[in-house]
């Protein structure tokens, strides 16, 4: 699957040469997987968008080379590009069968409901506990879950829960909204007004 690393390289092209450089600092302070390493300091330094793509295939394979890429954007503060990443690597993927239309809000069609209310979810869901119970397993893994329970407030377990969405499809932000209308269903009525 060479589609991974074209998507790569075309993110880190399209860095300027002090995203670039903030990037390769960023690579080495990101939480890692359990199982990989990081890549040596001294080999970052000089890389270049190409060499710095296939230090992230070869140590890290294609997919997990393009999700810690996207990790790392969205760090660095750029999830357009972080999202256009993403949206590649989705594309290259087999749709599943569970894949629904979009759910399109009637302020911006097109945006998810999510995407929309982003900062007023993020600072207004009091329980995260009973939407992270739901999300477990089907849009988020072990570690995930694990990450999001250990931030010591609801504000900042919803920041670290969307830190996670750029790497949803339609389906996952679905069951994110289900998820929400089954614990707050007074606050998802209140931001569809």
């Amino acid at each position: 699957m060479g589609s991974a690393r074209d998507a790569i390289l075309e993110a880190l092209e399209n860095l300027t040469a002090d995203e670039l450089k903030k990037f390769k600092m960023k690579l080495q302070t990101v939480k890692m997987r359990e199982g990989y390493r990081r890549i040596p300091r001294g080999t970052l330094q000089t890389a270049d968008a190409i060499d710095l793509t296939d230090k992230l295939v070869s140590f890290y394979l294609e997919e997990y080379g393009a999700e810690l890429t996207t990790l790392v954007l969205c760090e660095m503060g750029m999830q357009e590009t972080a999202g256009q990443l993403q949206e590649i690597m989705r594309q290259s993927e087999c749709p599943t069968s569970s894949y629904r239309a979009p759910l399109q809000t009637a302020a911006n069609p097109g945006l998810h409901f999510i995407d929309e209310h982003r900062a007023a979810l993020i600072s207004r869901v009091t329980a995260v506990g009973g939407v992270l119970d739901a999300l477990h397993g089907s849009v988020l893994t072990e570690e995930q879950y694990q990450a999001v329970q250990a931030e010591p407030t609801d504000i900042m377990k919803m920041r670290k829960l969307y830190s996670f969405a750029p790497a949803w499809n339609r389906n996952c932000k679905d069951l994110f909204l289900q998820a929400l209308k089954n614990t707050q269903p007074y606050l998802v009525e209140d931001l569809q007004r």
